[in-house]
Parts: structure tokens; C-alpha cells; sequence
């Protein structure tokens, strides 16, 4: 019998939600801003409103699926079904039970996982990872995350393995939006980003950016933002992508010297936004860094594109 399953990618700005069979085809499909306030109940609320519409989209109700998965940004507790410390969420600190609220709302088993996690997965059983035995997923959005294949499993660690964005790139450098001075993330997520960008704009630096934002009804920089500033060659745009390629290379070579996977696939919003020419630069910011710079790794985009986070939650809940 077939089952038809729900997956959620939980993102700092956005929430997209997929409706697939057994075969993974997306059935239906939907999408909704993620709240900036209203704490963990008012994220369910939305998340179980972008899920019923996507049910709707595939031609049933929520009482037609077998089960939801969700992966959530934060401290995961997939025992526990608790996402805690979900930082680019509105105030999301202490754990907070996703699994069961957003089941009692949807009226199905809902699992839950980290979102870069399942977004790495859905590309080793699906996507670009399918024939490599290992790999780096280096996931570059709000933050910048990352999942570790080795053996064709992703490899956990005690918990916290794969987390690149918080490798230090430069001692008792830039503020991290985790505390920390020098992190990856600091330098390439898109939060960290925008708040340097504000920080310059005080002092006087012109850009577009925040015009751009405000002509797309947004109150963030999203990656649509920075790909529009691109085409009209913002130059504090350029200036800070350029910077945030530049901190990737080193984080990714170092993590490459240490692991030495045979590739690294590149997702999130800016990975997926900005694309194979972004990648390949990437790829060549991180060549200096390679000890073993003769035979560095394949660097790949998400095949997935923006779907692969909703559609790796949905193998929680069903068959790889």
C-alpha cells in the first residue's frame, strides 16, 4: 500500500513543506515566511498551515498522511521529540516539545531531526551524494551548517558532529551570533551578514541592500536580496560575499584535510541561490587550504535544489 508523507524544512525565514509517495515525488507542495515573533507555538501554527496547504496541493486532507518529519534548526532531540537553544527562531531557548504539539495539530506521527541533518541525507539516498561513499554537506543560509557522510552514513558523532559553521576561521576574530569570536559563521551566514551590513550602512557604507529588501516586502536579507543586489554589482553586496567565499575556503579545506571526503556538496538558501558559479569559486577559495592540493574533492551543488531539506525530513517518516 502506498503511503503519502509530510516533510518540513524549518528555516530562519522560511518554512517549506512537501507531500511525497514511496517513489519521493513531491505531490504537493507549500510555503510560508516563518514568524519572526510568537515564540515555538506560533512556528507550529504556521508550520501546520503550510502543511495542510500542501496536502491540499497533492488533492487530500492531513488525515491522509502517514506521518510528518521535520528538521529544525536548534538542539535536537529526536528521542525526546524537543528542538532546544533554535536561535534564528523567535525565542526559542528552552526545549520545546515540536513533535508532539505539531502532532496533536496535524492528528499523525511527527518525527523530527537537525535540518541540515536531513537536507545531507536526502542528497546521500537521492541527490548528489548517491555515488560517493563520502562527503561534506556544507549547508549555507542563515547560518552556515554541515553534515558528515563517511561509509555512506551520516556520522553523528556524539550529538554535535558536522557542525563546520562553528570552525574557527580566524582567531579572536568576527563576533559569532553563538558568542564565539572567529566561527565560519561569523564571516558566511547570511544573519551574520546582515548585521555587519547594518553595522557598515552607520557608518556610512551605501548599498542597496536594504532598498532591495523593502521592495520585496521583507524584513530580512534574504538570499533572494543578495542575489538581486549581485545583479546590479552592489559593491558592499560583492564586497561581503566575497568575504563569506574567502572564510568558506579555509573551513571547508581545513574540514577536507581532516576527513578527506571525496566531495562536498553545497546546499542552503545561498548555496542553492547563488549556485554553480558560487561553488566553483568556493572551490577555489579552498584549494590554497588543501594539503593534499593535487587531488582536491568534487564540489557539487544540492540536487535537491530548495526542496531537499522538506523531502529529506519526509524519509523520517518513510522509506529511503
Amino acid at each position: 500500500m502506498t503511503s503519502v508523507r509530510a516533510g518540513v524544512d524549518l528555516g530562519a525565514t522560511k518554512i517549506q513543506a512537501v507531500v511525497v509517495g514511496d517513489d519521493h515525488a513531491v505531490l504537493g507542495e507549500a510555503k510560508t515566511e516563518t514568524p519572526t515573533s510568537g515564540g515555538p507555538r506560533a512556528v507550529v501554527a504556521k508550520i501546520e498551515g503550510t502543511v495542510r496547504e500542501a496536502a491540499k496541493g497533492a488533492g487530500l486532507d492531513v488525515d491522509g498522511l502517514s506521518g510528518a518529519g521535520v528538521g529544525s534548526p536548534g538542539a535536537v532531540d529526536q528521542e525526546a521529540g524537543t528542538v532546544a537553544h533554535a536561535r534564528n527562531l523567535p525565542d526559542w531557548d528552552e526545549p520545546f516539545p515540536l513533535a508532539e504539539a505539531l502532532g496533536n495539530a496535524l492528528g499523525t506521527t511527527v518525527r523530527i531531526e537537525n535540518d541540515v541533518k536531513v537536507a545531507v541525507t536526502a542528497e546521500l539516498e537521492l541527490g548528489a551524494g548517491r555515488r560517493y561513499e563520502s562527503f561534506l554537506g556544507v549547508w549555507w543560509g542563515t547560518g552556515v551548517g554541515g553534515g558528515i557522510v563517511l561509509d555512506r552514513k551520516l556520522w553523528r558523532g556524539r550529538g554535535a558532529a558536522g557542525e563546520i559553521g562553528h570552525m574557527v576561521v580566524k582567531r579572536g576574530g568576527a563576533r559569532c551570533p553563538c558568542g564565539r569570536r572567529g566561527c565560519l559563521e561569523a564571516y558566511a551566514g547570511r544573519g551574520a551578514m546582515e548585521a555587519h551590513a547594518r553595522k557598515l550602512v552607520k557608518h556610512g557604507r551605501k548599498t542597496d541592500l536594504f532598498e532591495l529588501m523593502e521592495k520585496r516586502k521583507r524584513d530580512r536579507l534574504t538570499s533572494g536580496v543578495w542575489a538581486d543586489a549581485l545583479e546590479r554589482k552592489d559593491e558592499l553586496a560583492t564586497a561581503l560575499l566575497d568575504r563569506a567565499v574567502a572564510a568558506l575556503g579555509a573551513g571547508i579545506g581545513s574540514a577536507v584535510n581532516l576527513l578527506d571526503v571525496e566531495a562536498v556538496i553545497v546546499g542552503g538558501g545561498l548555496g542553492t541561490r547563488l549556485g554553480e558559479p558560487y561553488v566553483r569559486r568556493i572551490a577555489e577559495a579552498a584549494r590554497p587550504h588543501l594539503f593534499v592540493d593535487e587531488r582536491p574533492p568534487a564540489m557539487l551543488t544540492a540536487a535537491l535544489g530548495d526542496l531537499g531539506g522538506a523531502i529529506g525530513a519526509a524519509l523520517l517518516v518513510g522509506p529511503a
